[in-house]
């Protein structure tokens, strides 16, 4: 296993951040790391880099037990912390050549190119730091977590700050190491956690909410699914929710409603021959299975 997590507990004071989680990533997973703000996720992708001390637990990279293998752990993690503190009064090169010399580099040239070209930094890589966009400041972020070519990438909100086009060009960046490297990166994006991942690792208020592949996790939840349902003419939620015998059907307009249901099939009949019935015109009907964010705001909702 290239991360192992095992009885992770972490205090501040009277706070319990993270208590006693279990988890592992496995060599060219790309595993999607969720929760609300303040859930506990950065102290622990900081335990796991070593910029943070468990209180108790076992943490390992590569094999090696983080608290007692510090520096060659370090040595094995790209991390790209979710604050990206950078030298703004350096220019784009100079800063990765300064990165390339903390990681005593044979050929730091070759591999400042190489870095520059995967995120992207072609044509801002002439500027000071201070001079670049958020997107771009992020760009370089990434770009200095890479250049030693780690096994183990550690990355904190990876697109905080860019546009859709940018997030786009990262997200395929991210696809590409994941496929040499083990990835876990935390994202509020549920959409990009399902572009990239199989799997996801859920924590709520420090504790473990759910570990598994996204797939396994929507068949957990009941198999969930959202109808959209569109008549010609008004019709009342009240006459909807008798009908369905469903509390969780909402009015998006007085044609208009989404309905939750867990019985997909038996819902769509019955709604088919209630319109058989009483003769109403369905100008639409659509179904979508249950996505990552309601599976995300089932688990974390206090």
């Amino acid at each position: 296993m290239s991360i192992k997590v095992k009885d992770l507990v972490k205090n501040f004071g009277a706070q319990c951040a993270v208590n006693h989680i279990n988890f592992s990533v496995n060599p060219g997973e790309i595993v999607g790391f969720l929760g609300p703000n303040g859930a506990g996720k950065s102290t622990t992708m900081k335990m796991i880099t070593g910029y943070l001390e468990p209180d108790q637990g076992l943490i390992e990279v590569c094999g090696t037990r983080v608290e007692t293998g510090s520096i060659q752990t370090k040595k094995q993690i790209g991390y790209l912390p979710e604050s990206n503190a950078l030298y703004t009064d350096l220019f784009v090169r100079e800063y990765l050549q300064f990165v390339s010399g903390l990681h005593q580099l044979s050929n730091p040239k070759k591999a400042i190119d190489q870095v520059i070209e995967m995120v992207g930094l072609q044509k801002e890589s002439h500027k000071k730091i201070g001079q670049l966009s958020k997107g771009y400041k992020q760009r370089v972020g990434l770009a200095a977590a890479i250049i030693h070519q780690p096994p183990v990438l550690i990355l904190d909100e990876p697109t905080s700050g860019l546009d859709p086009n940018q997030i786009l060009e990262i997200r395929e960046v991210i696809r590409t190491l994941g496929k040499e490297k083990t990835v876990l990166f935390s994202s509020h994006i549920m959409q990009e956690v399902e572009a990239l991942c199989d799997r996801v690792v859920v924590i709520n208020q420090g504790k473990l909410m759910a570990d598994g592949r996204i797939a396994d996790l929507k068949k957990q939840s009941g198999e969930s699914h959202t109808i959209f349902l569109e008549l010609a003419e008004p019709v009342s939620l009240e006459t909807l929710k008798a009908l369905l015998k469903i509390e969780e059907i909402e009015q998006l307009s007085s044609t208009g409603f989404r309905i939750h249901t867990s019985t997909v099939k038996d819902t769509n009949r019955m709604l088919m021959n209630w319109i058989q019935q009483e003769n109403r015109n369905l100008v639409s009907i659509r179904t979508e299975e249950q996505s990552l964010e309601q599976i995300f705001s089932e688990l974390t909702r206090s």
